[in-house]
């Protein structure tokens, strides 16, 4: 990306933090409402040499390291089989529409039952909401590779395995990655809503426990830190997807 880019995408976010600035300043809105930027820029600092915010980050961190690592790779095995498979996708059409339309904190009550409200609901819930972009852009990407392509590699005597990986895949690599992005912020929102409907520790956990407090500047903290981590979640993902279409052109 062009720094002129960068620079375009800041005009928004720094007039925001100006219009910010300008309502502490003047009183617009009350400091318990709205505290000044630069005591929230305090505080951060001070959460950061105190270690608090690396503590709450780290847990969150964490949970969704795991939550998302065991949500994706079901993910992609489900999406994978229901993908190469026309007898799965007929079967699990409608079961997969329905859970579209279903958040996995609408089912919380139920997942608190079944887990209780410890670290494996956490996890389950990050887990869920990761799995299911994963499954539906896994099995679309599967299902739309050329028929002409796989009749290329039986003619040619790849086994299957070899046909999986050097065509499928490579061919399906576009839209799982979509899942993997959809699924990984699906994840982070999650997660931070799972630490706030019970949690002793994590970002969401700061959130509750700043409006307890009412310290409108650590809520704050926790917002601009969550912020932060998905954008940077995102990035990484993207500097991983453009990669991966550099290795493709090259081995086309």
């Amino acid at each position: 990306m062009k720094p002129s880019s960068y620079l375009l995408g800041l005009i928004v976010p720094a007039g925001l933090l100006a219009a910010w600035a300008a309502a502490a300043r003047y009183g617009l809105l009350p400091a318990q409402i709205l505290p000044d930027p630069a005591f929230v820029a305090q505080t951060i600092g001070e959460a950061l040499a105190s270690g608090e915010l690396w503590m709450h980050l780290s847990a969150s961190l964490q949970r969704i390291a795991v939550g998302f690592a065991f949500g994706s790779t079901a993910g992609l095995l489900c999406g994978a089989a229901i993908g190469a498979s026309s007898t799965l996708r007929e079967l699990f059409r409608t079961p997969f529409l329905v859970l579209t339309q279903l958040h996995a904190l609408a089912m919380l009550p139920l997942i608190v039952l079944m887990f209780g409200i410890d670290e494996e609901m956490k996890l389950f819930v990050i887990a869920w909401a990761t799995f299911v972009p994963v499954v539906l852009n896994a099995a679309q990407g599967i299902r739309e590779v050329s028929s002409e392509w796989v009749e290329v590699g039986r003619v040619l005597g790849f086994d299957p395995w070899y046909q999986a990986t050097r065509i499928v895949l490579p061919a399906a690599a576009p839209s799982i990655f979509t899942g993997i992005r959809e699924g990984l912020a699906n994840a982070w929102q999650a997660l931070i809503l799972a630490e706030l409907f019970a949690s002793s520790e994590g970002l969401g956990y700061l959130i509750v426990w700043g409006r307890q407090l009412f310290q409108l500047d650590l809520v704050l903290t926790a917002i601009a830190t969550i912020a932060v981590v998905g954008l940077l979640l995102n990035s990484v993902l993207g500097i991983a997807e453009r990669r991966l279409y550099r290795w493709r052109g090259g081995v086309a």
